[in-house]
């Protein structure tokens, strides 16, 4: 039975593509976190084992949180990793094995990546689709990444 929720069933689609694809990069970003937390080494080794696993946990229940929020709408959720492989803007690096400078240089970028769709994407929810839920959505996930972000960009400077 489809939602009737006060949405058009096009703008329906289109917040559910929207999900989707935010999905999929948490996915991708959440296999990064877990692979570097898996592989960190060096001198503040526990340091960083913990600072991924806390990152990587808190995407966790956002993605649970995301793919609700698709069936909420009426959707289905995507769940494979080619569908995560091929919807994710952001980029796995087999067989590469950073050092911890990089891993958080790399995570730090792929927040901001994130970030910065995101904030297209609550604009498009709201204004395009109609959909404040979706956007309001949105914005709470893009103020965790930009936490997660300014975090590891402390260890940057």
């Amino acid at each position: 039975m489809k939602p009737q929720i006060g949405i058009t069933q096009e703008h329906l689609k289109n917040s559910i593509s929207i999900l989707s694809s935010i999905l999929a990069n948490e996915m991708t970003l959440y296999i990064k976190l877990r692979k570097f937390h898996w592989n960190v080494s060096g001198e503040s080794f526990m340091e960083f084992h913990k600072l991924f696993e806390g990152q990587y946990t808190q995407l966790e229940a956002s993605i649970d949180e995301i793919a609700e929020r698709i069936s909420k709408l009426g959707g289905k959720t995507i769940g494979t990793m080619k569908e995560f492989s091929d919807l994710s803007i952001i980029k796995e690096s087999p067989n590469h094995y950073p050092s911890q400078k990089e891993m958080v240089k790399e995570l730090l970028e792929d927040h901001e990546t994130v970030i910065v769709h995101l904030r297209k994407d609550v604009d498009t929810s709201a204004e395009e689709n109609k959909d404040t839920g979706t956007a309001d959505f949105l914005t709470g996930l893009m103020e965790a990444h930009e936490t997660m972000a300014w975090t590891l960009r402390r260890y940057l400077e």
